[in-house]
């Protein structure tokens, strides 16, 4: 039965994860005033990650009761249910969610760990989703080692976490996922704020106290960018992070952030500070954090006008991701470099990875980054084998439009990107906004008109000025060789062989009609025939030629491909970024402007 407490919440969720064998969260949902018929649903998708992932699917085994009678359940489509009961009487939900997946998006539990956003448990009741919610987590017995953290705020909690947690809203409820486990937790200050960091699934020797250190440091820079020295505009802020064997993500909450990373990639005890500078892994999940921590405020509170209020039930749209996910995307790693936590050539080398991934993408000509963000719900999450081909993404893209707006305004000499983001974040009190308002911004702080930039850069295919913004800042942009893949445009996994992924549009493989799926077996140059099981060989076995013979299996047939190799040399599309003027790469890369208060 629910607890005492129950009477005191309009909506109360009792979440039971005894059944970590089963891998099944019980739930039992109490509302305390329901409407007669009470018609509830159960969210499609979590905010953060535009795709469709149909919840109601973990959901099994709904029943209904008022007092010791049952109520009739009517399903109305995949996610939405009518109660057919009586207004002025308790409502009580009984139900079990499957919890198999292991990401930060949905639920998990098994005998060493649980995990869920309440997107995949808790049931909206529909009419009162602005009400208070109270969230109850049970301790089973046999998970007494275990501990509880959340976002959430505590209304009567054990030592352990476990127990009874309030929401103002469903919308609170929602974007406070929970973590249970046995993990490793630490505290830190930062803008006078405590944070926490909890680390599931780490191996013995991972090295805390420098990821907590770094952590600190990172959001330290974060807090000082958006507000001098002011406080944040929350009280406590949480890291959840599951160490697993590979893996790698993140979703923002308000107050909180779930994280993924590969066990190889935490800082290890005893290992030197060359070495951790050295490891691409850590670098990696440091911008990891820098990234989701930047989104409490860039997506969570200054956010698109179309998520001031969000709709559970189906796809909310909007053409600023290339903002959102885009301009966090350019100060996740610039933040790192401020922080001391990398050096130039550390943060050049970043950048050039996510230049040369956007030129190496044929589909920036075909679809802008403001279609790129509007279409997300139907091809960022949906790759396939031609999705380099038809579009471009909203992160990667949408941070070049981040650099070269940074480096036009820093070049005219009278504002930076970093005062115009805080200049918004005051325009729309922290809220809602529209593309209108960052152009009123840029024209108010700059003197002058950006609409052509932003529609160039933002809402057409044109090619952005980056060699030209680059060198205004002491960088150069050279050409480089491209890798054989690239040369041939390919994208190919080779495991003891070679397997075509991706045939990229435009290129060589494309002209000699190789298609997604095919095995590259062998070629034949010059009258011989050799086997094929790395890409690389292929220099070694043509030996100069310019055509050779590809031999293919499609379908269990053997194909002969004729297939013209382009010449070796510098590439359009595989660059490098050198520092040509050190005092003008300072001058940008250097410390960074304080917000003032």
């Amino acid at each position: 039965m629910p607890s005492a407490a129950t009477a005191t919440a309009a909506i109360h969720y009792r979440i039971d994860p005894a059944q970590t064998h089963a891998r099944l969260y019980q739930v039992t949902l109490t509302v305390a005033a329901p409407a007669a018929g009470q018609e509830l649903s159960l969210p499609v998708w979590i905010a953060g990650s535009y795709l469709m992932r149909e919840f109601s699917k973990n959901l099994q085994s709904l029943r209904a009761s008022q007092g010791d009678k049952a109520v009739a359940l009517a399903q109305l489509d995949k996610h939405r249910w009518l109660a057919q009961c009586q207004s002025g009487t308790p409502l009580v939900l009984t139900y079990e969610v499957a919890a198999y997946d292991n990401s930060v998006r949905t639920a998990w539990l098994d005998g060493a760990r649980g995990f869920f956003n309440a997107t995949s448990l808790c049931l909206r009741v529909l009419g009162q989703e602005d009400e208070a919610h109270v969230l109850e987590v049970l301790q089973p017995p046999a998970l007494a080692h275990w501990s509880l953290a959340t976002g959430l705020a505590p209304e009567q909690v054990n030592a352990a976490g476990f127990g009874r947690y309030r929401a103002r809203d469903y919308d609170e409820l929602a974007d406070c996922p929970v973590e249970m486990g046995a993990f490793w937790s630490a505290s830190f200050s930062a803008g006078g704020v405590p944070h926490r960091f909890i680390v599931a699934g780490a191996a013995p020797s991972f090295d805390g106290a420098r990821l907590v250190r770094d952590a600190q440091r990172i959001c330290e820079e974060a807090i000082r960018f958006w507000h001098g020295e002011e406080r944040p505009p929350f009280d406590g802020y949480l890291f959840m992070l599951n160490a697993v064997h590979d893996g790698y993500g993140g979703l923002e909450h308000r107050n909180s952030t779930a994280l993924i990373c590969a066990r190889r990639d935490l800082p290890r005890l005893g290992q030197s500070d060359k070495e951790i500078q050295a490891s691409e892994g850590y670098t990696t999940l440091l911008g990891l954090i820098s990234h989701e921590y930047f989104h409490t405020w860039n997506v969570k509170r200054l956010r698109p006008a179309e998520f001031a209020r969000y709709d559970y039930a189906r796809e909310n749209y909007t053409e600023l991701l290339w903002f959102f996910e885009g301009f966090t995307s350019y100060y996740d790693d610039l933040l790192l470099r401020r922080a001391g936590l990398l050096d130039h050539a550390g943060y050049l080398k970043l950048l050039t990875k996510t230049i040369n991934q956007v030129l190496q993408t044929p589909g920036r000509r075909v679809q802008s980054v403001a279609q790129a963000s509007f279409d997300a719900w139907v091809k960022y999450y949906r790759q396939d084998e031609n999705t380099p081909n038809a579009t471009v993404s909203y992160y990667t893209k949408g941070a070049l439009v981040a650099l070269c707006l940074d480096l036009a305004l820093r070049r005219d000499g009278r504002t930076q990107l970093d005062e115009v983001m805080r200049a918004l974040w005051q325009r729309c009190d922290g809220g809602p906004m529209a593309e209108a308002d960052l152009l009123a911004v840029l024209q108010q702080l700059s003197g002058r008109d950006w609409a052509g930039e932003i529609a160039q850069w933002v809402h057409g295919t044109e090619e952005l000025p980056l060699a030209e913004l680059l060198g205004a800042h002491g960088i150069t942009l050279q050409a480089e060789p491209a890798q054989t893949a690239q040369r041939l445009g390919l994208r190919v996994a080779e495991n003891g062989g070679i397997q075509v992924k991706t045939v990229l549009h435009g290129g060589a493989a494309e002209a000699a009609g190789f298609m997604a799926g095919d095995e590259w077996l062998a070629l034949e140059a010059q009258g011989q025939a050799w086997r094929l099981h790395r890409l690389d060989e292929l220099a070694l076995y043509a030996d100069g030629a310019t055509e050779v013979t590809a031999i293919v299996a499609r379908d269990r047939r053997l194909l002969r491909l004729p297939l013209a190799l382009p010449a070796a040399g510098p590439s359009a599309d595989t660059v490098r970024l050198d520092v040509q003027d050190a005092a003008a790469a300072q001058r940008w890369l250097g410390a960074a402007q304080a917000a003032t208060a």
